[in-house]
Parts: structure tokens; sequence; C-alpha cells
């Protein structure tokens, strides 16, 4: 298993948009072969910070996933909507 802990900072006056952009994923993602856990999160002190929870059970099918079309079509709408974007790919230890 594949555990991914991506953190995605939207600017100020682009969090309706970044939200609303990131809802899109959940469904299609959690379709996908091999994710087993797919959660957005939003940060309650900060609206602005979302964070998704991923489990997958290769790296291979983690990478697959950054290339579909759905990725693609958020990368686009999101596109000057983010102030930081960052990704943590863990592997359980316990």
């Amino acid at each position: 298993m594949l555990t991914i802990i991506a953190s995605i900072q939207a600017h100020p006056d682009r969090v309706d948009l970044v939200k609303s952009e990131l809802e899109k994923l959940v469904p299609v993602t959690r379709a996908e072969a091999g994710c087993s856990q797919y959660d957005l999160h939003q940060d309650n002190e900060d609206p602005a910070h979302f964070v998704f929870y991923e489990s997958w059970e290769t790296r291979d099918l983690w990478q697959a996933h950054l290339q579909a079309p759905h990725i693609a079509a958020w990368r686009k709408a999101a596109d000057g909507a983010l102030a930081g974007f960052r990704v943590h790919e863990l592997s359980r230890v316990d």
C-alpha cells in the first residue's frame, strides 16, 4: 500500500473555485483501479488549505492516476488559483 498526503493551498480569493474543482475529483478517482481511499479535507482554521488523504494499492496505479484526464482537467481549471501544492508519498512502517 502507498499513502499519499497532498496539501493544496488556494489563493484566498479562489477558495470556492479550488474547492469545487477538488470535489469533482473525488467520485471519479475513488472509482479508479487501485484506489482504496481518496478523502478530501478542508482546514477548519484556514479554509484555503485542502488536504487529500489517499491510499493506493501500488505506486504504479497512483502514477497512472496522475496521468488521468480528470487530473489534467483539474490542473487546467486550477491554473493560477493555487498558492502552493505539496505531495508526500509515504510507505507504511507498522
